[in-house]
């Protein structure tokens, strides 16, 4: 049974939809979507711990890290749940995104269903710029959109 989700972005220019779809729960997990509104380059892009926007996209809390692990990129074997590298806009500030990850899942305990999706301002280093904030956040730099990941349907 296909599992299916969906995550449209708000920020304050930068707006967009992610889809999420799962073959089955034991499968890797299709991201794809766009992101529109960006400066042209490199944008983290992660799955954030809370659905929460009581305070703007702050509210997301941290990335998903239910392994506690620290910070890398979607390649490497030590990383968050939620380290999804970077998104890339073109010169028109558009991001395609289309990647598969094996570490979402959309059921489970560790379902990425009700957290969020943040697109930050900056180029997301993989936990290897040797920067203070390499190992946690990537030090991609301010939250330019998020939003929150539900479940559609099939």
């Amino acid at each position: 049974m296909v599992i299916k989700a969906v995550c449209i972005l708000v920020g304050e220019k930068v707006k967009g939809v992610i889809n999420f779809e799962q073959a089955d729960a034991d499968s890797a997990v299709k991201v794809s979507g766009e992101v529109t509104g960006l400066i042209p380059g490199q944008h983290g892009f992660h799955i954030h711990e809370f659905g929460d926007y009581t305070s703007g996209c702050s509210s997301a809390g941290s990335h998903f890290n239910p392994f506690g692990k620290t910070h890398g990129g979607p390649e490497d074997e030590i990383r968050h749940v939620g380290d999804l590298g970077n998104c890339v806009a073109d010169e028109s500030g558009i991001a395609k995104v289309d990647l598969t990850d094996n570490l979402l899942k959309l059921t489970g305990i560790h379902s990425i269903i009700g957290r969020s999706v943040v697109v930050h301002a900056d180029v997301d280093d993989l936990g290897k710029g040797g920067h203070e904030q390499s190992l946690t956040t990537g030090n991609a730099g301010g939250r330019l959109a998020c939003g929150v990941i539900g479940i559609t349907k099939a």
